[in-house]
């Protein structure tokens, strides 16, 4: 069996200084550092061979399939992550090679009403590493579902970001029963039975 890395949501969007969320005074701290490590996990798996698997939350015109909830924290009209925006669009740090998945959903849950278990089962996984916002919301959701459908799942806790306070429980919670949560680095080498590597790309030993 294999492994594959599931970048969540990282959208304009949600972490562009210009993206709709942040334009509300509603951006996360750590974005800068976030993206960073994203870019180099994304390298590391690709360097791997492992699949890596995107999605978008993306709505329609009008956010006619906008969550339940999501209305009450936006301004009246407002709209986000629409459908083939700029706003919808991977952060241009992290943009998808070709022939990489891109999974779009219209809920937090990445395997709610999507192909994505679909794309995991026929490559294979059985592993998956996590990554991406907002921690306590998506990715949190994402993770739950793909333990209870029996994907023995990993979150890379440096390339993850939410809001302060939720973010560390979320980690927390999602460490004690859902997932194995640790610094990218050492969940890769997790997942594809390699060793560890330090920043300056010598082995981590015990």
């Amino acid at each position: 069996m294999s492994s594959a890395l599931l970048v969540i949501d990282m959208q304009n969007g949600f972490v562009h200084p210009e993206g709709s969320l942040p334009s509300l005074g509603m951006g996360m701290p750590g974005v800068e550092s976030v993206i960073a490590e994203n870019v180099k996990v994304i390298a590391a798996a690709r360097a791997a061979g492992l699949p890596v698997i995107y999605t978008r939350s993306v709505f329609r015109p009008g956010m006619v399939d906008l969550p339940m909830r999501m209305e009450g924290f936006l301004p009246p009209n407002f709209d986000i992550l629409e459908r083939g925006s700029w706003d919808a669009d991977v952060h241009s740090d992290l943009t998808p090679a070709d022939g990489e998945a891109v999974i779009d959903k219209n809920r937090y849950d990445a395997f709610l009403n999507t192909p994505l278990e679909q794309v995991l089962r026929t490559l294979g996984v059985d592993k998956v590493l996590v990554t991406g916002t907002v921690t306590s919301i998506c990715v949190e959701s994402t993770t739950r579902s793909g333990y209870m459908r029996d994907f023995d799942m990993y979150v890379a806790s440096d390339c993850v970001l939410g809001a302060p306070g939720q973010h560390e429980a979320s980690l927390g919670i999602m460490g004690a029963a859902f997932a194995t949560v640790l610094p990218w680095q050492e969940a890769l080498a997790a997942v594809t039975g390699e060793p560890a590597l330090s920043a300056s790309g010598a082995a981590i030993t015990a």
